[in-house]
């Protein structure tokens, strides 16, 4: 009996056992409160830092509407933030915005809920998205897919952070039968990521980089408690954690943190309960993240946005009378305030701060240049309205619309409206407007199709119809700059188009000019990431192409190398390159594949393997070749910065002109994992390599002066060029894009040289601009620029976005008053006023502030908390001046008024700080330092602290003024946090002009160069009067030989009167003190150049009352045509530079192996004790510096009184150094060079028979 009441009890538990669930289930006849807490903290993750942070507490009431819709519930809300050195501080509550947010909360929300997800959410409309994400927080602990079997599985689901991989272990507590379940989610490889990004559209991502290291990591684990029941597992706890590093460096070294966390425990489980009332509601979507549009979100500012358009226009007047002098540095952050109240006004709102600012030029200008940033239709739309009133000048309109269109969000709906800005008549009648508009536009296609993918072919099609109206009607104007636009643009769809202005490319036979060519190719220059297979096959066609100028050819090979080609690609066109006979386009593939396998950017880590083998290949034939057409380029890269730049120079020209037909600069700098393109310049000689040809008659290529003269009588020649081409055009593109072009005319020469002519009458320009200035001038400008508007929006945990971003902006100020005074005044052409003294007095400003931000944080409408960097550098140049010119006796003066009161020239601050801010007291954000400043007088630095403070002054009691040079460094870090806790902590520094006491009373300092001073100035008398009185003194002693002595010493005097050379100009800096005797400093240029050796004298003298120092300076070259090339020098100065002496020589030679060696010494007699003690004190450094950097130190005696070095070639790329000190040697072998250090020069002859 006992045994068959054991089996039935057997048989109910194993039957309750396969009864009780563990998925996640939600019964709607029962009702479910829970305790729920949410906190998040930024800071260092180290002890005694700062840190902030925001808390949620609340309790949530889960009631059933149906099987499957519930009612959400919140009460009982507090929010508290926390702000102060960690250990030290708490969270403290906000009463305000408690409120706030529980007024919100209160409203229930309706969701759905099956199979352990959270499906459709619901809520009023008067709900803000902000509190649905919190809620979404919330309701997250709800969803999760809970298997008993497998125990460890992984899983694709759309959670709270988008949809992502999830890895799962479950365990069971066979004492309790509750399940725990781990969950880690990859948020950092999501297939679709709840995130935003702005303002990084023209920043290449770069793989390569992202290996070695990443500037932003998170992770996030959530632990589950669940309670099985027969309809399903209740989460009876749950716990989530969210952690981010993130580091302007490599995280590895050092990082910033948050960490979110969330908790949620089950209080009670109740049976029925009727749901609250819900209301109207609106379908707010899934769990996943819904990002809030945060443009007016700005994460640096918190004000109260009542009213915006009130306080955006008194804002604007108080920046206008602010800065309407000089800037002023304290307001200058309150241009972000402008920009976020901006961007809450409507339409109309623009039209009506328009009709108030327009009026006052300081005001307009500062709204025009703020409304700009706007970044959406409205601006679009409000300058749509001013262009077709014209009630703003081009100059008005271009600027604006540069900066409006460019700052644009990549929206396919503005991509619209812009098109119908491009095409307004407004736009389109001005020949400088309408290419900005275009250019404007195809940067809009390109920022567009990085963030949609695949990009509508819509979106560009009114520059491919340009670009085919330009081809159809053969107008150039319009093909060219169709094509510089598609360039802009970057979109696959244009290549057809471009196609069919190359070459041997097109389907049909072109007949365009070679710049078109040019652009055609440059046009690919950004597809080429996009679509690189095509562009590959396209690039190679045009290398290959035999009857396009060599010039196309070459940036062919720009554009292929940016699609970073195989290895199997590179091989291919090192076999063309092996029987290439354009021995031009020989010399310029080398050198960029040179360039190219010396890289160290992580983008060309593989790359340059493919070219170190290609320069392996073709070294014998073409490594020996130095013609104008080649690539210079010099990178670095360090992996604990994640940071790197790169500048290359490319010459691209032929055979038929000796210069180069076009020069391009493309520097770009690496950081965060991605390729920032910088501002590249591009100048291309049209017509005027028609005047050079293959050669230049006396043109010897030492760049003497006789080459520049050669060059000067070439371009003489320029008025015989076309009328109808351009004679020279240049461009520049930051970020990689199209700005500005210029093409310089015949026309525009010939205007010139008429305005300036010494026959142009009256009512020329030149002259307008002179009786303005008679009249007097008085000028003011400001421009306030936001340049950087970086922003990456992120979910977290809790519901609340994460946001990573930095800002940049200057605002720059010129203020102008001056007149001028001409004498005699009857001048009646501008010839006349070569033998006139003209005078002109100025008064005014030059300057400008900087801000740079960058904040990691939370922020939101409702509160912002987090990690911020604050660096601010204003500069500032008084201008007070009064200048003389007479350019007849080419002589030009200027006085500077004395110092009489201290001013800061330039300055640089920055710190870090843990910042909170909140709508219930925006006006007090509260801003922590993140390292405490813990540093007094008397305190040494320990280990972990670190500080320096210096006050320098260099003062000039002759001139009565003086220059100070202050900083101050506060530093508190770890060995693992290099290079992070370089920017962590105090920083300030400036230079200051300060009065100083001088010996005379100084009324000012007048500067004064004379371009034909006379023969024999007060400096060389002065010497040889000195030299005389040394001669008599040396007779006195001599009496046996006296006569005979004075003798030759008189023609020795007057030889040397004779032959000495002419001053070449002569710079005097004198002391005004009235009436007394002047003091100051006279410097005198001679260039007694004999045959090639090139020779330059300087004297420094000191004038003034038994003033005798000096300083003789004697330099002397010898032609690169002669060999040995050498360059030597003397410095002596002192007494009639006589105690102290310091030569330096420096002369190119062969080694015993032929290797081309330069060697180099420095000599020294006697020197100044105090320049002694600091040569000692930084020799110290150089044995610790050699081994640092690699390098052999060997202790022997050396020459004394001397430092030599010899520098030899090792091979194209390296060079073996050595430096002798009076003590010891250090030296290194195959020291890798940034260039090739091959340059010989070839005659054409002998290159075409290499080739």
């Amino acid at each position: 009996m006992r045994g068959l009441v054991f089996f039935f009890c057997c048989l109910v538990a194993l039957a309750t056992c396969q009864a009780a669930r563990y998925d996640l289930s939600l019964n709607h006849r029962k009702t479910y409160e829970y305790k729920y807490e949410g906190e998040v903290k930024f800071g260092l993750g180290k002890p005694n830092r700062a840190v902030s942070g925001a808390r949620i507490k609340c309790n949530i009431k889960i009631s059933g509407e149906s099987p499957q819709a519930f009612i959400l519930q919140v009460s009982d809300v507090t929010f508290a933030e926390l702000n102060g050195i960690s250990g030290k501080c708490d969270f403290n509550q906000s009463p305000k915005l408690s409120q706030r947010i529980a007024a919100q909360l209160a409203k229930p929300i309706k969701f759905e809920h099956s199979n352990g997800h959270v499906r459709q959410i619901q809520a009023a409309p008067d709900v803000t998205d902000t509190t649905v994400n919190i809620v979404r927080g919330i309701l997250s602990f709800f969803h999760a897919t809970v298997k008993t079997s497998p125990t460890v599985y992984e899983l694709e689901e759309a959670g709270i952070h988008g949809v992502c991989q999830s890895n799962y272990a479950t365990e069971i507590n066979k004492q309790t039968n509750n399940m725990n379940i781990t969950q880690v989610v990859d948020i950092d490889n999501c297939r679709i990521k709840a995130a935003m990004q702005n303002g990084m559209a023209s920043a290449v991502l770069d793989n390569e980089s992202q290996q070695r290291g990443k500037s932003v990591i998170s992770t996030v684990q959530y632990l589950y408690t669940i309670q099985p029941t027969e309809e399903g597992g209740i989460v009876k706890s749950a716990y989530g954690l969210e952690r981010q590093h993130f580091s302007p460096f490599n995280v590895k070294r050092g990082s910033f943190r948050m960490e979110a966390k969330k908790e949620m425990v089950l209080i009670r489980v109740s049976e029925g309960g009727k749901p609250a009332t819900v209301g109207q509601l609106q379908n707010r979507g899934d769990l996943v993240h819904k990002l809030v549009n945060s443009d007016a979100n700005i994460p640096l500012v918190m004000q109260d946005l009542a009213e915006p358009k009130a306080k955006a226009i008194r804002m604007i007047k108080q920046l206008a009378e602010d800065h309407k002098n000089q800037i002023k540095r304290e307001t200058t952050e309150d241009t972000l305030k402008v920009y976020q109240l901006l961007r809450m006004l409507q339409d109309r709102d623009l039209d009506e701060m328009w009709v108030e600012l327009a009026r006052n030029n300081e005001q307009r200008r500062f709204f025009l240049d703020m409304v700009a940033e706007i970044n959406d239709d409205r601006v679009l739309k409000f300058l749509q309205k001013r262009f077709q009133a014209k009630d703003v000048s081009p100059n008005e309109a271009g600027q604006t619309l540069l900066i409006a269109m460019n700052h644009l969000q990549p929206r396919a709906e503005l991509v619209e409206k812009a098109k119908e800005i491009m095409n307004m008549e407004f736009i389109k009648s001005n020949r400088y407007l309408w290419p900005a508009a275009v250019f404007s536009f195809g940067s809009l296609v390109y920022k567009h199709c990085a963030y949609h993918s695949p990009c509508p072919q819509a979106a560009v099609q009114p520059l491919l119809d340009l670009a085919n109206e330009g081809l159809r009607n053969r107008n150039e104007t319009k093909m060219f700059i169709a094509l510089r636009a598609l360039g802009n643009a970057g979109h696959p769809s244009s290549i057809k188009t471009i196609t069919n202005f190359l070459p041997g490319v097109a389907a049909n036979p072109v007949d365009v000019s070679c710049r078109v060519q040019s652009a055609a190719v440059q046009a690919l220059r950004l597809t080429a990431r996009r679509d690189p297979h095509n562009v590959q096959e396209i690039a190679l066609k045009v290398f290959l192409q035999k009857n396009c100028a060599p010039e196309t050819n070459m940036l062919a090979i720009m554009v292929m190398f940016n699609t970073k080609p195989s290895a199997a690609l590179v091989s291919t066109l090192t076999a063309h390159l092996e029987r290439e006979k354009d021995i031009h386009l020989a010399s310029f593939a080398y050198s960029y594949l040179e360039n190219i396998a010396r890289s160290k950017t992580p983008d060309n880590h593989n790359l340059s393997i493919y070219c170190s083998l290609a320069v392996k290949s073709l070294a014998a034939k073409f490594g020996r070749l130095s013609y104008n057409s080649r690539s210079f380029q010099v990178d670095m890269f360090d992996d604990d910065l994640l940071m790197g730049t790169s500048a290359s120079i490319n010459l691209l020209g032929g055979p038929t002109s000796i210069l180069p037909t076009e020069i391009i600069s493309q520097p770009k700098y690496f950081a965060i994992g991605r390729i920032m393109r910088l501002m590249e310049f591009g100048i291309r000689a049209e017509t005027l390599k028609q005047l050079f040809g293959p050669s230049i008659p006396g043109f010897k290529g030492d760049f003497s002066f006789s080459d520049f003269q050669a060059i000067y009588n070439v371009l003489k020649n320029w008025e015989s060029l076309p009328n109808d081409k351009p004679i020279i055009s240049a461009y520049s593109r930051p970020s990689g894009q199209e700005v500005f072009f210029i093409n310089i005319k015949k026309d525009l020469l010939e205007y010139i040289k008429a305005a300036i002519s010494p026959s142009a009458p009256k009512g020329t320009p030149v002259w307008a601009a002179i009786e303005l200035l008679q009249r007097g001038l008085s000028w003011h400008w400001t421009k306030p620029l936001l340049t950087i508007e970086a922003r990456l929006l992120q979910a977290t945990t809790l519901g609340l976005p994460v946001e990573i971003a930095k800002y940049y902006q200057t605002v720059t100020g010129i203020t102008i008053n001056a007149k001028a005074a001409i004498n005699p005044p009857q001048a009646q052409r501008l010839g006349d006023l070569l033998n006139a003294d003209v005078s002109l007095e100025s008064e005014g400003v030059v300057g400008f502030t900087k801000d740079f931000w960058i904040f990691h944080g939370i922020n939101t409408e409702l509160f912002q908390c987090g990690s911020e960097l604050k660096s601010k550098a204003p500069v500032e140049l008084p201008l007070k001046l009064s200048a003389k010119l007479n350019v007849g006796k080419k002589l030009f003066e200027l006085d500077i008024p004395a110092c009489k009161n201290e001013f800061e020239l330039i300055s640089v601050s920055s710190n870090v700080y843990a910042v909170s801010r909140n709508t219930g007291n925006p006006e007090s954000p509260k801003r922590t330092p993140m390292i405490p400043d813990e540093f007094n007088s008397q305190q040494q630095p320990t280990p972990n602290n670190w500080r320096r403070k210096a006050n320098m002054c260099a003062k000039s009691s002759i001139y009565g003024v003086g220059v100070c040079v202050d900083y101050e460094i506060r530093r508190q870090y770890f060995n693992n946090e290099y290079p992070l806790y370089s920017i962590l902590g105090f920083t300030q520094a400036a230079i200051r002009v300060v009065p100083a006491e001088a010996t005379k009373p100084v009324e000012k300092i007048r500067l004064e160069v004379n371009c034909k001073p006379a023969s024999h100035p007060l400096t060389i008398r002065h010497l040889y009067e000195t030299m005389r009185r040394i001669a008599q003194e040396r007779s006195q002693e001599q009496s046996n030989s006296a006569s005979n002595e004075r003798e030759t010493r008189n023609s020795q005097e007057i030889m040397m009167d004779a032959t000495a050379p002419q001053p070449v100009v002569s710079i005097k800096a004198i002391a005004m003190s009235g009436n007394q005797n002047l003091e100051g400093f006279d410097v005198t240029l001679y260039n007694p150049s004999d045959g090639d050796t090139l020779k330059a004298q300087m004297i420094v003298s000191h004038v003034g009352e038994a003033a005798n120092w000096k300083m003789c300076v004697d330099a002397s070259a010898q032609s690169p045509a002669q060999s040995p090339a050498n360059v030597k020098a003397k410095i002596s100065w002192g007494a009639q530079c006589k105690p102290y002496k310091i030569s330096v020589t420096a002369a190119a030679a062969q080694s015993s192996a032929s290797r081309p060696t330069l060697e180099a010494k420095v000599q020294w007699a006697n020197v100044p004790e105090e320049l002694v003690n600091y040569c000692s004190s930084m020799e110290r450094y150089i044995p610790g510096m050699a081994l640092l950097y690699g390098f052999n130190r060997t202790c022997e005696s050396n020459a004394n009184q001397e430092v030599s070095a010899s520098i030899v070639s090792a091979s194209s790329d390296s060079i073996d150094v050595a430096i002798k000190l009076p003590k010891y040697t250090v030296s290194r072998q195959a020291v890798p060079l940034p260039f090739s250090s091959t340059s010989f020069r070839v005659e054409n002859a002998e290159r075409n028979g290499q080739a």
